[in-house]
Parts: structure tokens; sequence; C-alpha cells
């Protein structure tokens, strides 16, 4: 299917101003607010069923290519994208006394995050529009992504993050090869000026946010957990939210299931944000309009002053019938750690605030008994070992002697540690 039959148009959610394929717009010209990739759907399911995608043995993202805003996938794909497993938990699930529940475990894609989904997408976009240098703004986790799968495409990727960012990851974008320029300032001190530099030098922008594109990368994880769980829809899920763009891409994904008719309804999606970085959750707590905050949280993937797509994830809630939650610092780094044990699952904070705010909200009755849960896990926690170090103690040394471990392990015994 060629991607002018099956992409219509980019359109503005704001003003409602659509905008041709090309010449590519990012925002809109009217009103400058964000787009939405407008699709065929029509067209699309004369021509694709759900028997044509059980059939295809690839397992990345771009099994889903009719769905996706370009026009083929890339020629090589050996580093996969996706087909992230949906990992049963049961210990959870028997502690939270639900019906079901379910972790989306994204920290399996290269890089260890979620964003391999928006980067894979965005760089075959940037090679079919003849770029091969690529620009982004991120806390870390987009970063270090771009970095990754443009070493592997051959493509020379330019990072604009905060100096403050976790060293794990300001590491893992070098490793890669990337450009990283640190930016004395906040992540939305780097968004600015990544958005200036990329106009500047006509680089290919994979800053979130400003890209319609990157939503519809990131809203392949939606489709994969409908297609796991044999499209049945799960009643709630829980998303860690920053920027807005990862919410905003699950809401997308089942939003172009229903269109195509392979889902029968939406399932609730929950923005989870950091009590010091709520941008989105104080919206929908009290009404109004998105206003910038001052963010302070360990979480810093989602540590974000004014989220750049939040009137997309503001739109996620609300026509889902979904609500969101802020989880405090001690929250996150608890459910990262309760994460950790009950699964074997290592998320970052960012991820692990899913975790949290769906123990809040089921102690708060907001999930009954008979719900379905999934709790998107986008990225891991080897991201960002300091923060996970808060709440551990690496015990002392002994001799290596069989009484130094017998005591050891008596003293064990007593704090109920490890037992």
């Amino acid at each position: 299917m060629e991607s002018a039959n099956r992409l219509i148009e980019y359109r503005c959610l704001n003003c409602g101003t659509g905008y041709p394929v090309d010449p590519f717009p990012y925002t809109c010209k009217d009103c400058g607010q964000n787009l939405d990739a407008i699709f065929d759907y029509s067209r699309i399911g004369s021509l694709w069923t759900k028997a044509d995608l059980a059939a295809d043995p690839d397992r990345s993202i771009w099994r889903y290519l009719p769905l996706l805003p370009v026009q083929s996938p890339p020629e090589i794909r050996s580093i996969q994208v996706g087909g992230t497993p949906l990992v049963e938990a049961p210990q959870l699930t028997g502690d939270y006394d639900i019906k079901r529940l379910f972790i989306k475990d994204d920290t399996r894609n290269p890089s260890g995050s979620l964003k391999d989904r928006a980067s894979e997408v965005g760089l075959q976009h940037a090679a079919e529009l003849g770029h091969d240098i690529l620009v982004a703004a991120s806390t870390g986790n987009a970063a270090a992504s771009l970095a990754a799968l443009a070493a592997f495409y051959g493509k020379q990727a330019i990072i604009l993050a905060p100096a403050s960012a976790p060293i794990a990851k300001l590491t893992q974008i070098l490793q890669y090869g990337a450009i990283l320029c640190p930016v004395d300032g906040t992540y939305d001190d780097a968004f600015d000026l990544a958005g200036i530099v990329a106009e500047e030098y006509g680089w290919y922008s994979r800053s979130t946010g400003i890209n319609p594109v990157l939503t519809e990368g990131k809203k392949t994880v939606a489709l994969e957990i409908a297609e796991q769980l044999n499209w049945v829809v799960p009643d709630k899920i829980f998303v860690p939210v920053g920027d807005g763009c990862i919410i905003s891409g699950v809401y997308k994904g089942f939003y172009d299931l229903k269109e195509l008719g392979w889902i029968d309804r939406l399932p609730e999606i929950i923005a989870v944000q950091a009590s010091g970085s709520a941008a989105v959750v104080n919206v929908l707590a009290g009404g109004g309009n998105l206003e910038s905050v001052v963010a302070d949280t360990v979480a810093d993937s989602i540590a974000v002053d004014f989220p750049r797509d939040g009137l997309k994830a503001l739109r996620a809630v609300r026509n889902t019938g979904g609500f969101g939650i802020a989880v405090t610092d001690d929250e996150i780094l608890w459910a990262q750690k309760e994460l950790s044990e009950k699964s074997g699952i290592f998320a970052e904070p960012a991820a692990a605030a899913a975790v949290a705010g769906f123990v809040k909200a089921r102690h708060s009755n907001q999930v009954s008994d008979n719900d379905t849960v999934i709790l998107l896990v986008t990225g891991s926690g080897l991201k960002d070992i300091t923060a996970a170090q808060r709440m551990l103690a690496v015990p002392a040394a002994v001799k290596p002697e069989i009484n130094a471990f017998r005591q050891f392990y008596s003293e064990i015994r007593k704090t109920g540690l490890g037992v």
C-alpha cells in the first residue's frame, strides 16, 4: 500500500487545519499546535486484515506498516524494535486482588526503552525525506534511542540533553557515537534550543512533541498490546506521562484499531505523573489550560516543565474515560522496588511511576476487582542506577569463611531481608 493512499493528511489538533503529506509539516502554521496523522481507514481495512497480520513473520513494529506514516520499512531490520512481551504478573495480581494484571515490558527494546519505537519510524521518515542528520532534545531515553538506531542505520545523531541527566544515559548516548551537546539548563531549555538548531541547519527534528511521526511510532505499543490480548481490550492502561507523547501514542493506536473495526471499544487510559511535574494531571483535576510547572522529581524521563504534547495527552485521557493521578518520588521509588521483587522487571523511576499510579488507584478504589490492567513499563532501571540505590544498601563484605557466612545469614534472617 502506497503511503500517499494510506495517509491522507496531517491535521491540527487545536484548530483543525489540514496539511498535505508533502511538504512535511512539523506543527500547525496557523496556531502553532501539534498535528495528527490522518489515515484512510476504509482503504487500509479493504487491503489489510487480521489474518494478514497473523501470517506476517516479522515480529517488529514493521508488521504494522499499513498504519505507519512512511512508504516502506528500512531495507535492513536485523535490530528489532518492538515485539516486546506482555508479561503476566501473578504475584502483583494476587497482592492487589484484581482479575488480571499485565506488564508491557518495553525495557527489552534495543536501547532499553519504548522511545525506540519513535526513533525507528522517525529515522525511516527522515531517510525518505532525504535527511542523514537528525537532532533531538531529550532527558536521556529518546536521545539514547536515537543514538543507538542512528548508529545501526549509519546516520548522524545530534543530541541536546540537560547536563543533569543521569550519567548512565549520557554515557549510552556517547557510546553509540552520537554528538552530545550537554545543555546548562532544563529539558525545556534543551527542547527550545533543539528547535532553533534544527531550523538553522536544516536537520530532521526527532524532538518529542513537535514531530507528529513520533506519536505514530509510539502507538505501535498499543497495537501490540491489542494483538497480544487477541483483540480483547483491557479495562485500564496506566501510562507514565512527561511530554505526553507516549500516552498520545497509546490512545492513537487503540483509536486506529477501533476505526478499522478490529476492536469494539477503547480502554481507559490513566495518566500518571510525578507530583513534582504534574502539569497534565493538574488540568485533569482542576480544569483550565495547561500551565508550566517547575519540574522537580527523581523520575528524570518525565521531568517536564511544560508538556509539549499536552493537548494530545489530555485527549487520550478524556476520550477514554480515564483519569490522572500524581505520585510522589517516595511512591515511585517504592514501586520500582516492588515491581522488581514481584516480577523480575527492573524499571527506571519514570517507568515505575505507572506502577505507583496503579497501586495508588487501587487503594483508592479507582481500579475494581474485575479489571484487566496493563502497566506500561517504558524504560530500564539500568539507565539510572543512582536513583534505585536510594532504596538499597549493599551489605558489608564478609571474610571467606563459613562462620562469617553463618553470622551474615543469621543477621539477614533476623531482619527479614532476602527471605
